[in-house]
């Protein structure tokens, strides 16, 4: 293959799988890669946890997952539900267990009713009655019909699995080092629960799987091995990612490896919030991971250049601000009126250099004048010049520009829509 035919390729085609539905939405087969996050509420408490529910999916998260760890959590999650139905939210639960699934999910079945997946973690279900405490969550699942997640966690991870494979290790002629071996046993805990899960009877496609851990190597390394031998759709995320800019990044960073690879069905940003922040954030860094990628649209894009001695002014950096408060006022409008404008891409560019290739490469770009340039500032509609703008109006005129683009772009799409046969 010429180094040319590689550039044109793109994302390679994604990893197929079995479609795994959780209430109404899809994972894995084929399907939009699936947004899915966490409340930190205490279950019990209705109320606190439907709001931040609520909050969550009108962020954009598609699925959410709520702790479900003592008896008052359980009796909880049918309220939450009813709560949630009363708000008009219709976002699928997913019930996180450890260590006491097996009594609680038989002991509660409006709990197991009301979720749409259980997610099971190997190395919290039990040491000594191991295959039964799985087994009770199992046929609970199999009773209800729902989908499980079996998700393995580095931090909690199946200890007799691990030793077995550290003692088959030793006894190797060439034994690999300790950090190998417990990479392999993330993975074999993961397919080995699956295995053991449909002994039981539940059925391929009612099966996702992850297998998570905080190190990005490792985290490629293992999905790529679950990957390779199972058909599973697989839950993307980092574990334990971290506060700020190093959970961002890091987490950032794990998946556009795997999703870049075609690897990855559904993703949760494990982001740490600081105290008293909100929980969407890491709703928002998912989407713009899966937007960056060109995986999936969420909202119009805005491209700005980062500034240099060209750009001494700050008006550039001011701009691109305004463009996108613009956008962020009008994007609830837009998304009704206009189907497709989360496609849209806006530059906002400072100077001369790059400003008006940049611009064309938008669907509508500005380029303004640098330090000691001319002061004009040329707009690009769809990759050709559209008029060039002067003195102090610049702002709203492109912005006025930048609605009426808007409007008859993505209106000639919903227009086109409406006509296509059925």
């Amino acid at each position: 293959m010429s180094s040319s035919e590689h550039l044109v390729e793109g994302v390679p085609p994604r990893r197929e799988t079995v479609t795994v539905r959780v209430g109404s939405v899809p994972i894995g087969g084929g399907h939009p890669i699936v947004i899915q996050s966490m409340t930190n509420t205490d279950t019990a408490d209705v109320q606190a946890t439907a709001r931040q529910v609520e909050e969550l999916w009108r962020a954009g998260s598609e699925l959410v997952r709520v702790t479900v760890n003592t008896p008052a959590a359980a009796d909880a999650v049918p309220r939450i539900t009813a709560a949630l139905r009363d708000r008009g939210v219709g976002v699928p639960l997913i019930g996180d267990f450890h260590f006491n699934g097996h009594l609680l999910l038989p002991a509660h079945p409006e709990c197991a009713i009301a979720l749409a997946k259980y997610r099971i973690n190997p190395g919290n279900v039990g040491k000594k009655r191991w295959d039964e405490h799985f087994a009770s969550i199992i046929r609970c699942a199999i009773e209800h019909d729902r989908p499980v997640r079996i998700g393995v966690n580095w931090g909690s991870l199946d200890q007799m699995l691990l030793t077995r494979l550290m003692d088959e290790n030793a006894g190797r002629e060439e034994p690999r080092d300790a950090h190998a071996v417990m990479l392999e046993a993330i993975v074999e805990s993961a397919l080995a629960s699956a295995r053991f899960a449909e002994g039981l009877g539940l059925r391929h496609d009612r099966i996702v799987l992850s297998a998570k851990v905080s190190r990005v190597p490792d985290l490629a390394r293992v999905y790529r091995e679950i990957a390779a031998r199972c058909a599973y759709p697989l839950h993307l995320g980092l574990t334990e990612a971290g506060l700020g800019r190093k959970g961002t990044v890091a987490s950032s960073a794990a998946l556009a490896i795997l999703l870049s690879e075609g690897i990855g069905d559904t993703i949760r940003v494990s982001l740490t919030p600081a105290p008293g922040a909100e929980r969407a954030e890491e709703v928002r860094i998912a989407q713009q991971v899966l937007q960056s990628l060109e995986l999936r649209s969420f909202q119009p894009q805005v491209t700005a250049c980062p500034g240099c001695g060209r750009t001494t002014s700050t008006f550039f950096q001011e701009l691109a601000l305004d463009v996108e408060g613009h956008i962020e006022e009008r994007l609830a409008r837009w998304r009704s009126a206009y189907p497709g404008v989360e496609e849209l891409s806006v530059a906002v560019m400072g100077c001369v250099v790059n400003g008006p290739g940049e611009s064309k490469h938008a669907d509508i770009g500005i380029s303004l004048p640098g330090s000691f340039e001319e002061p004009c500032a040329p707009v690009y509609i769809d990759g050709a010049h559209h008029t060039t703008l002067r003195g102090e109006g610049i702002v709203q005129e492109f912005l006025d520009i930048l609605d009426r683009y808007v409007e008859e772009r993505f209106a000639a799409v919903r227009v086109a829509d409406s006509a296509a046969p059925e």
